[in-house]
């Protein structure tokens, strides 16, 4: 539910509000679409991967991501977008996304360093794959955005759990303080979802704790989607991609914004910080048939 006159809820204001660009959030509102533009169909076309964050049967929030060769995100028409795959067994959103569901979604061009949402209601579409009616684009900034480019792995075997638990393993907490980007999903009112991207130098990204991940929030573009559905729930799931392996790490708890200015000060380029309780943890191996090079930094990552 938007705040009358403005495409932004009453949490996404409440953040814009204490953040003090509101003025900004009001410019940055009027790329919010509920169509996808012909330019950005061509672009979901050349994509090979898609972040996906849902609730669970339980209402736990995840993020996971699909793959699949170029054409496999689709859109069929100007409200509606197709994907030619779905979580498999083994993945947390598997029997969620196997009914109508809310979604919030993120098709990312690594390589070129360009991202766009779509979030909106999903079906199964009886192929094994995904219909999903969009309700709100976005188009967002290259900043944060890892350049890396896609290889196939041939060998790749069908996504499989290789351990799950209401906390990080040691090995675990190493991945999340090497990672240099994740994807964050939120909720925000009647329960809609939301997915999005953040990203910076390895140890942006850190697990304090087994049960304990904390981060800073960056300089953005002032509309506050994610910071805004946790002024109104919680609940947050992270995916972690493995880029050298095809696995990935899923992790989901309560997330809580800290606007202090102890917390501005707290990282690098820091202009407030989240810290996520962490409930549960699911770790895949193939969960992806494709592999990254390297990454090339990107120049917006704060030192």
């Amino acid at each position: 539910m938007t705040t009358t006159g403005t495409p932004y809820h009453s949490g996404e204001r409440t953040a814009q509000a204490r953040a003090g660009v509101t003025d900004r959030a009001d410019h940055a509102g009027r790329s919010i679409r509920s169509t996808v533009p012909a330019v950005a169909a061509r672009f979901l076309t050349e994509r090979r991967m898609l972040v996906v964050g849902a609730a669970d049967p339980d209402g736990r929030i995840w993020a996971t991501q699909l793959s699949g060769p170029a054409g496999f995100l689709q859109a069929a028409d100007e409200r509606t977008m197709t994907v030619a795959a779905r979580p498999a067994g083994a993945d947390p959103l598997a029997e969620a996304l196997a009914r109508p569901a809310q979604i919030g979604t993120i098709a990312l061009d690594p390589a070129g360093r360009r991202r766009m949402r779509l979030n909106g209601r999903s079906a199964p579409d009886g192929r094994g794959g995904l219909t999903v009616h969009a309700e709100e684009v976005v188009s967002n900034c290259p900043k944060y955005i890892q350049r890396r480019t896609p290889l196939d792995r041939p060998g790749a075997g069908s996504p499989r759990t290789v351990s799950e638990g209401p906390a990080l393993s040691t090995a675990q907490r190493l991945a999340v303080n090497t990672s240099d980007t994740f994807f964050i999903a939120t909720a925000g009112p009647d329960g809609r979802v939301d997915a999005s991207h953040r990203g910076g130098f390895p140890g942006f990204l850190q697990a304090v704790a087994p049960d304990t991940v904390r981060w800073p929030e960056y300089r953005g573009n002032a509309m506050f989607m994610t910071l805004g559905n946790l002024e109104l729930d919680p609940r947050a799931g992270l995916l972690l991609p493995d880029w050298e392996t095809g696995g990935a790490l899923l992790i989901t708890g309560e997330a809580r914004t800290d606007w202090s200015e102890e917390a501005r000060q707290a990282a690098p380029g820091a202009e407030r910080m989240v810290e996520l309780t962490v409930t549960g943890v699911r770790e895949l191996a193939d969960a992806t048939p494709l592999t990254w090079t390297d990454p090339e930094y990107s120049p917006a990552n704060p030192h």
